[in-house]
This record gives structure tokens, sequence and C-alpha cells, in this order.
């Protein structure tokens, strides 16, 4: 117990994801739910949301670099990847509030081929010191013949490393 609590708080200091964790998971559907607390303001987080080539990493980019990415942070407006030779659709925004929320019917990566319903949300929520609790919600419906709870783990995986990349501040 102590050293889980260690842990948490050690996650909590450093910026990185207090929470990461599949929530639900079956053949048909998966659910995940990842916080992170951040010393930015949800303006100011909300500025660095909205531009993911700062903070998504180049790993998980079909071009390989990630400051090929745009997003328009309106409803209707795409989550997209554009380089010489190709692009990729990532998603559409379903709700912009800004410094609020972003809702992204995004099935990014291999959930793409598999014809699934995709839904991403990021809420950000002020925080006692100022600073902001980034929430991701991300909730992946298909068929059995999906196999979701396969790629659940992998999901919630980039999901975690792009959220410790958009709540930290070495960057800034």
């Amino acid at each position: 117990m102590k050293a889980r609590l260690f842990a948490l708080s050690t996650a909590v200091a450093l910026g990185l994801p207090a929470t990461a964790e599949v929530v639900t998971s079956a053949p048909d559907h998966f659910t995940l739910k990842l916080e992170a607390q951040s010393d930015l303001s949800p303006a100011d987080m909300w500025a660095r949301l909205i531009e993911p080539s700062n903070w998504w990493l180049s790993d998980h980019s079909y071009s390989g670099d990630s400051s090929n990415l745009s997003l328009d942070p309106q409803a209707g407006g795409l989550w997209r990847e554009e380089w010489e030779g190709g692009s990729v659709w990532h998603g559409t925004v379903l709700q912009a509030q800004p410094e609020k929320t972003l809702v992204l019917s995004a099935p990014f990566g291999p959930l793409q081929g598999l014809a699934v319903t995709s839904i991403w949300t990021i809420t950000l929520t002020p925080n006692e010191s100022g600073g902001t609790l980034v929430t991701f919600d991300h909730v992946t419906n298909g068929t059995s013949a999906s196999g979701l709870d396969g790629l659940a783990p992998s999901v919630d995986f980039v999901k975690q490393q792009a959220l410790e990349s958009l709540v930290r501040m070495d960057e800034e």
C-alpha cells in the first residue's frame, strides 16, 4: 500500500498520469480513462491541446513526424496528418468548448480498419492550484469480430504516452 501511494504521489508530482486504466473490455468494446494534473491553466492547456503537432508523439503517426499533424478545433473540424505523398484522417471534432472539452470521433491507427465507432473525450478541469486536471475518456464499440479486448491495452498505452506528453512542462 505504501509503495502504491508513493508511486501515485510521485506520478502526480511529475505530471504523469495519476490514473490510467482499461475500465472495461470485451471483443465488441472497450472503455479507457486516463487522468493527469498539469500546472498549466485551462486556457494554456487548451492552447497546447489544439496543437497536436507539439505534443503527439511522432512514433504514433503514419508519417513518422508529428509536425505533420493539425487540428481544426470546431465542430466538424478535422484532426489530420498530411505529408508529401500521403494524408490520414485521424478524427472529426464533434464538440469543442475552449478551455473545457474536446470530443472527437477518432478511430486512430488500427481501429480505422475495423469500422468501429471510437469517441475520445478530453476534459480540462481547473484545479485548486490554478492548473488543470486533464482527463481522457475513450470509448470504442464494434462487433464481437472486432477483437477490441485485444487492442485495448495498446490503445491505452498510446493514449497514456500522449497524455504524458501533453502535460509535460519541459517543452514550455
